[in-house]
Order: C-alpha cells, then structure tokens, then sequence
C-alpha cells in the first residue's frame, strides 16, 4: 500500500466508526413506550381528548428537556356504544398484543370504567380515568389499585350543590340520576346528608336507567318524568347523567311543564362540564338552569398555546365542528399524559417495564398543570377544585360566580401563591343576575303553587274544646260550612298580606279526629296546610313545617280557689318590708336626736331631766304620724328639719294607708291545690282536652294516672265544681280564655310547662311556611295581633277588681330610699350650722369676759375652750354672779376655784363691765370686794 493511499484508508476508517456510533445512538434514541387510549372518536369530548393526546405526545417528544432518549407513541381505540364487553377486549388487545404502558380511558360511566380499572389490576397498567367514583377513594384504591383517578373527590361537588339550595332557601329537591350496574347509593347518601345540614331534604329520588339499554329512550324516560308530577317540589338536582339521557330528560321535562315558572334546575359537573361540546338546541332546552363547571385558568401562557395548538389541529381534522375551544376534558387529558411522561423521566436509566415503579410515579405528581394542580392521594387528584357557577341562558351559558370549600361563594378570582383564592367570599349566591326558568325575574319557590284548579287544602279542627279559636259551623239552610274564630281571622289578615305578591287560591276542609290525627294527615298529604291552634312539638318538627308562632304555648294546672279573709295578727306589718320599717324607724330616730339638740339650749319645753327631755323629744317626733304636736320650737334650723321630716311622714302615712286598705279589702285567692306532687300522691282524677296531645304528655311524662277527657270548655266548671276532677291541665292559650271568664273561681298552680307555641302547619319545605311566618310577624308589629286578641279574648267584667295572684305587694325600700336620703341630709347639714353658730357665738362670749376682766394676757387651751361651749351650752344665758369675790381675784391674782361652784352665777359681760367700771353707783361693790381682799 502505497503512503498516498493510507490518509484515505484512515478517511474511511473514521466514517464507518462515525456510522455505526449514529446508529448505535438512533437505536437508543428510538426506544419508544406504548400508550393506549380508548375513547369515543365520534363525540365532541373524544375529539377533544385524542386532539389533547396527540399535543401532549408531540410536546414531549420534542422537548430538549428530555435527556432519556424515549419517544411516546399512543395507540387510539374508538369505544363500543353497543357492548362495553367490547371495550373490555379492547383493553386486553391494547396490553396484550401494543404492550402498552397505560391506558387512557375516555368513558363517562362508572361501569365501564370499573371493567377496564379491573384489567389494569390484574395486568398491572396504570388506567387513567376521568369518571369520578361513586365510591370513596380509599375504597377504589383498595379495589383498583392501578386505577388514577384524574378527578377528585365528588364530595365538594356535593357540597357546592347543598350550598346552591340553600342560598336560595329551598326547603325539598328531588335527585336525578343515571342508574349504571357499578353504581351505589353512597354519593346519593352523601347528598342527602349534606341537604339535611343545610335545612332541605330529598324528597324523591329519580332514577333513570342506562341510555344504552333502552329501545325507546324517548317513552320510557317520559314515563319516568310525568312521576315527577305528583311531587310538591320542583327543585331538580341531576346529580349524574350522559349527554343522550339528559337530551330526552330536559325534552320531556319541558313538555309537561317541569321548567316552567317556579321550577329549577341545578346540573353537576358531571353533565354541565360536557355541554361546551353540545349543540345550541340543546342548551336552549334547559333555558334558565344552574350549573356548577370545574373551573380552570385561562389566561395563563401555558394555556394560551395549548389552546393555539389545539385549534389549529382541532380545526384541521374537524372541519365541521363549530366550537374549537379546548374543554376540561381536553385540558384534563393533556395534564394524564404530563404527569405520565414526568413519570417516565424520572425512572432516568430504569426499564419503563417496571409498572409497579411507574404507577407510583404518576401518582407522586406534583405540578400545576392546564385544569390545576395535579397531585394524588388514594389514587385521586388531592387539590380541592374551585367550581365556576353558570346559568345558561339562550343558546350559550354565562357565569354567575365561583365556588370553593375555602372560600365559598365568590364573583372573582385572584391568584396567590400560585393558588387561586376567592374574593370577599360568601355563603349565599346572589340571585340578582339569574335568569330564571320562564323568565322570572324573582328566585323560584322551588315549590307546587296553588291554582284555582287545584287550590291548597287546608284542614280546620272541626271538634274542639275552645270554640274561640277555631269554631266549624254548619248552616243548615244551604247545608254550608261557615268557619270562625281567632285562628279563621288571623289566617285572613294573612292572606291580605300574600295577595302583594301572589294569590293563594284554598279551600277549607273541617276534620274531627284529634290534633295529633290532624297533623298526620298533613304528613301523608291528603291536607297541604292547617290552619288552626296546632302546638308546636320537637317530634312535629321533622315531618311538618311551622310558622312563626302566633301565641305562646306551655301546660297549664288550673284549680279551683279559696277566698282567705282570715284576720292575721301581724298583717299591719306587711305594707312595709322589714328594710323599710327599719329605715323609717332609723330616720324618726335621727331626727328627734337632731330636734331634741338644737331645741334643748334655747327651748325650756326641752329642759329638765334627762328621761323627760328623751320623752318629749321622742313624743315630739313619733307623735307627727299622727296629729300635730302642741310643742313649740324656737330655732329655725329645727323647723326646717320639722318640715322636711313632715313631708316624709306625709309620704309614708299615705302610702301605708294605701297598701293596707288594698291587702283588707282585695279578696286573696288561695289555690285548692298546691302543686303536682299532692295530685301524685293522692292520686287525684284531673282532666285535659282529650283530642290533643297533652293527655300523652300527662302520662309519659308527669307520670300521672286517673285522667279525664273534657271536650267542651263549658265542662271545666262543672267538673271541678262537683269535685270529678280536683284539677284541669290547659295550655297557656285557653287557660287565659278560661280565667278570663271565671277568674273569680279558679286560678293557676304549680309550674308552667313551656312548649314551641301555637301555629299554623305546612307540608315539610313549603315555601308558604316562610311566607306565613314573615306575614304573623308583620301582623305582630303593626298591632293587629293584638287587636284581634283583644277582640277574640276580651276580659270579663267581673275580673276588674279582682287580683289573680291574691296578693298585693309590700311596699320596699327601693320606691322611697331618696325621700330618706333627703330628710336625713336636711337634718345633718341642719345640725351643722346649727353647732358652727353655738361654737363661734361661746367663744366670743367667753373670750371678751376673760379678756375684759379676769385675764387678758392669758392664751387659752383648745379644751378650754371645749368646756366653755359645753357650759355654755347647758345654760340658757351665759351670766355670771360677782357676789363672792375674794381680794385675789379682784386684784387681778386669778379667778378661785370657788368660781365654778354653783354660788357664781354668770351675768353677761355688760354687766360685768358696769360693776368693774369704777363709778360711783358700784361703790358699794368695790367696798364689798375689798373688804373680802382684807380678809
């Protein structure tokens, strides 16, 4: 080989090695994973699905992201509408013969899912579905461990739809569904319970059979509507359904009239996520329903081109459809092959024939895909979804609002933290924007309305024991039926009020069974209404509905009295509590303290002894109860304390007076009958109306035996007159009426048992109830209530002048405590000035005879000065008696002792300064008091 030849011997050498590393390389890059998808090519939802599949594919397959070399292809399997069995073998060809990693299913019913989720455990494949089980996810996971449910828990969607009733305060609905041979009544019970917490209740249950089992879809769903007639409420709820039954369902519904005015429709996700792909005449076919549609972000760049590329392909391949918008389910989809192709990247260098490995990575996801996030637990999606509500109006649907279990009810939306949160969340919709079924501007009542073809049946009591209430009268010359009573006029007030809004076309029927009777004929339907006086009772609450009381309800002991006119010794003690006896004793004795203090020094009516001045001052006060006192007072200050005091004794007498004529004159109507336990332990016959539920209530519950039915109010009398019965059980209604005709004889003993009051009855979730309840309220607070009380139940005129209670009250402290705060302020601040005047005027007596006299150079004590008020005090003219002068002190030496003796007498200071003047007309005086110095 020559050396020129051997650079190209190298140049080929280089190109073969060159060639097979490519090769080498393609064959790893070529390593391809299966996917089979079996879903329903010629509908709108599985075009949208395999438009979706065909994206998702494509964008992984050229994603730079992905470093391990494996390329996805999908293996598309149309659906059998015939057979699921079918679909079934499907599944098995796809496993079998495509080895295929996972399996797409695009069904909409829980049967044929549940046969493919059952292939995939045996064979170990993931199956993605997007049926929501009817069972809960731990169940599912349990039974169908290779089954990922793209779609979470149905009950949020259970809770959005109870929160949708009771927003607009609908009291019963009846449930709608698809009946599939894999589907239970767990979700059905769910809904049910949920309802109930939230004030409704099921009140029937419609349960449509498979579409695909049907020969003549159209007549055996229309049977199954015309039902739907007879029942009282027209709420529907569709809780599951395909598109085909629902077409028949809303076509018949409309036909006789079920979406109509009044009526209303609630669609749940399951049917209302399938309408974007429905054509116009079928959306016009459920004008004015709700819906409740999972919702999903728009406006976000990763949606924007999905959707570009889902129109352009979509549009391409589908030239006839009209709608090319992507749906939940395409979006749903796209996100199942997102997170299976996640999955797959994160074996890295593992075999994808690990299927345990891979189901356990799908089901680890967690990332924000087009419908949301997407993570799992027990094999479903784990984020709580947030609901869009629409009402679908024309030929397309609009949006009122959205819904979460966070949240509640919102009309925006707004991201944080990557979460989409509702703002200014409520618990009620609001009702505003709606249209309505038949174009109703106001919220339906969900309810059968009366018409004068069928009006509501009312039942009126016909046998009762106070014919005040409620009395059935038959005419006899036109053999008619004329109906009267407190009840009959009030439910006509009523009816002016309703007749605002809408008439109430009814018809009276008299029944003369018991009360408790009556009631059940309301529960059993033959009476829609009862107007009457119904009591209402916790076990009457859950099978009839109640208005808003209109009188006060509770049990009642009547018994006969006996009038007490027995003299008691100390009954002239009982006008005045024990309180205000002391306080007025108090306040006497303060005050004849105070007089006899400012009237004793000026006032030789209150001198002498001590027990004679203690006796007059107290004559002297206690006596002004009575009469005027004959004692003449000298000091202003004591009669402003007198006048004061006058007054309060003014008050008091009159007062006293009253209260005791009132106690001797007012007849006390004593009970015969103290309480229940002499009737229990005498075992004493009582009677009670018969017809009503308190002869139960007397026996179960107060345990008492001997009871007698009384079925006229005119029997009371009698019996407890002859002593049949010792005592009549009435309800705080008819007791008042029966006390009020003869409450001179019988009074009320013992404990009152209280109840719910009386009321009108409806069947149970009536909207009339609420209706009623706000027209009794309205009645209650313009006065008409009253008005007719007054009317119905007018008192007698023998019970003007009698006290029921047969006791007049003691008169208490707390009526008079400031006519005793202003005698006693009166009467100090009285004393005050009074002893500020003696002090200021002692002192100046007593200071100008020492400085003039005896000492004027010498201070005095402070007690000193004390015992010159005291003396000074206890004379009635300050004096003194110069008679017995010794030398000493009138040279000025001091004054003696002997000065206090009782020989000195005190002369006033003038006249003191007269002898010491040294005038000749006191010579004798000044001889006098020196001889007595010589000495």
């Amino acid at each position: 080989m020559s050396f020129k030849s051997f650079p190209m011997l190298i140049f080929f050498i280089l190109k073969a090695f060159l060639f097979i590393s490519l090769v080498t390389v393609k064959a790893v890059t070529n390593e391809t994973i299966e996917i089979g998808a079996i879903i329903d090519l010629n509908s709108r939802i599985g075009k949208e699905q395999k438009t979706a599949i065909a994206i998702a594919v494509e964008n992984y397959n050229h994603d730079r992201r992905n470093h391990n070399h494996k390329l996805l292809t999908v293996h598309f399997r149309n659906t059998s509408k015939d057979s699921t069995i079918q679909d079934f073998f499907t599944a098995e060809e796809l496993v079998e013969q495509n080895h295929v990693k996972m399996i797409v299913i695009g069904m909409q019913t829980w049967e044929e899912t549940a046969l493919i989720a059952d292939i995939g455990k045996r064979r170990q494949v993931p199956i993605i579905s997007f049926v929501t089980a009817s069972y809960t996810p731990e169940l599912v996971q349990l039974k169908w461990p290779f089954l990922v449910q793209m779609t979470a828990s149905s009950l949020d969607q259970i809770n959005c739809t109870a929160s949708i009733v009771s927003s607009y305060q609908w009291r019963k609905v009846i449930v709608i569904y698809e009946d599939d041979m894999y589907s239970d009544s767990s979700m059905l019970a769910v809904l049910t319970e949920t309802l109930r917490g939230h004030g409704a209740e099921v009140e029937h249950q419609l349960i449509l059979p498979q579409f695909s089992s049907l020969s003549d879809p159209r007549e055996i769903i229309r049977r199954k509507v015309v039902k739907l007639l007879r029942k009282q409420s027209r709420v529907f709820i569709v809780l599951s359904s395909s598109v085909s039954t629902a077409y028949h369902l809303f076509k018949e519904a409309k036909e006789i009239g079920l979406m109509g005015r009044d009526s209303a429709w609630i669609l749940a996700d399951s049917l209302a996520d399938l309408l974007d792909s429905v054509d116009t005449t079928f959306i016009s076919s459920i004008q004015g329903a709700l819906g409740i549609k999972n919702h999903y972000a728009e406006a976000t760049k990763s949606f924007q081109d999905f959707k570009g590329q889902f129109q352009k392909i979509f549009r391409s391949e589908y030239p006839m459809e009209d709608y090319s918008e992507p749906g939940i389910h395409a979006l749903k989809v796209y996100d199942s092959i997102t997170a299976f192709a996640k999955a797959v990247n994160g074996l890295g260098t593992k075999s994808s024939n690990d299927s345990v490995l891979l189901k356990n990575r799908i089901l680890s996801s967690n990332f924000t895909g087009l419908s949301g996030h997407v993570s799992f637990v027990n094999g479903a999606l784990s984020h709580p979804p947030t609901f869009r509500i629409v009402n679908f109006d024309g030929n397309r649907y609009k949006g009122l609002g959205f819904w979460s279990s966070k949240f509640g009810f919102s009309e925006i939306l707004e991201s944080e933290n990557g979460e989409r949160i509702g703002v200014n969340g409520s618990r009620t919709m609001k009702s505003s924007v709606v249209e309505w079924p038949g174009e109703l501007k106001r919220v339906p009542r969900g309810w059968t309305m009366p018409t004068d073809s069928k009006p509501l049946i009312i039942g009126v009591p016909g046998r009762t024991s106070f014919e005040k209430f409620v009395k059935v009268e038959t005419v006899t010359e036109t053999n008619e039926r004329k109906y009267s009573g407190f009840c009959i006029d009030l439910f006509k007030e009523v009816l002016k009020i309703l007749e605002q809004n809408y008439t109430l076309p009814y018809e009276f029927e008299p029944f003369n069974g018991s009360y408790p009777d009556l009631v059940q004929q309301v529960i059993n339907g033959k009476y829609d209404a009862i107007v009457g006086d119904i009591t209402i009772l916790a076990e009457r609450t859950k099978y009839v509905e109640f208005t808003q009381p209109f009188a006060e309800s509770g049990l009642t002991m009547v018994v006969p009295v006996k009038f007490d006119r027995s003299e008691k010794a100390w009954m002239f003690l009982k006008p005045f509590t024990g309180n205000m006896w002391i306080a007025t004793g108090a306040v006497l004795v303060y005050t004849m303290l105070v007089v006899w203090f400012m009237e004793h020094h000026s006032n030789p009516e209150f001198r002498g002894r001590w027990k004679d001045q203690f006796g007059t001052a107290m004559w002297f006060t206690f006596s002004s109860l009575f009469f005027s006192h004959r004692e003449k007072i000298k000091s202003n200050y004591t009669k402003t304390v007198v006048i004061v005091c006058l007054f309060l004794v003014f008050v008091l007498t009159s007062s006293y007076t009253a209260s005791l004529t009132s106690m001797l004159t007012v007849p006390r109507l004593e009970p015969s009958v103290k309480d229940i336990n002499w009737i229990k332990r005498t075992n004493a016959t009582v009677g009670c109306d018969g017809d009503s539920f308190v002869k139960d209530y007397l026996r179960q519950v107060l345990k008492l035996q001997n009871i007698k039915n009384i079925s006229n109010q005119d029997d009371y009398p009698k019996e407890l007159e002859s002593g049949n019965i010792k005592a009549a059980f009435l309800e705080i209604p008819y007791q008042k009426v029966f006390l009020r005709e003869h409450c001179n004889q019988y009074v009320v003993a013992g404990p009152n048992y209280r109840f719910g009051g009386l009321a009108f009855v409806f069947q149970k979730g009536s909207p009339l109830a609420r209706d009623v309840s706000e027209a009794i309220l309205t009645l209650t607070q313009d006065g008409t209530l009253n008005r007719l009380e007054e009317h119905w139940f007018a008192l007698s005129r023998n019970c003007d002048n009698v006290d029921p209670a047969g006791e007049t009250e003691s008169l208490t402290l707390g009526s008079f405590w400031g006519l005793y705060l202003v005698s006693g302020a009166t009467s100090t601040v009285c004393l005050l000035f009074y002893v500020y005047h003696l002090v200021r005027k002692s002192w100046q007596l007593s200071g100008s005879f020492h400085g003039n006299i005896v000492h004027p150079s010498v201070d005095r004590s402070v007690w000193t000065k004390t015992a010159g008020v005291i003396r000074y005090y206890q004379n009635d003219k300050p004096t003194v008696s110069l008679r017995r002068v010794t030398s000493a002190r009138a040279a000025g030496l001091g004054v003696d002792q002997r000065g206090d003796s009782p020989m000195w007498h005190l002369v006033s200071p003038t006249d003191a300064a007269q002898i010491f003047d040294g005038s000749s007309q006191h010579s004798q005086l000044a001889i006098e008091m020196g001889n007595a110095r010589l000495e």
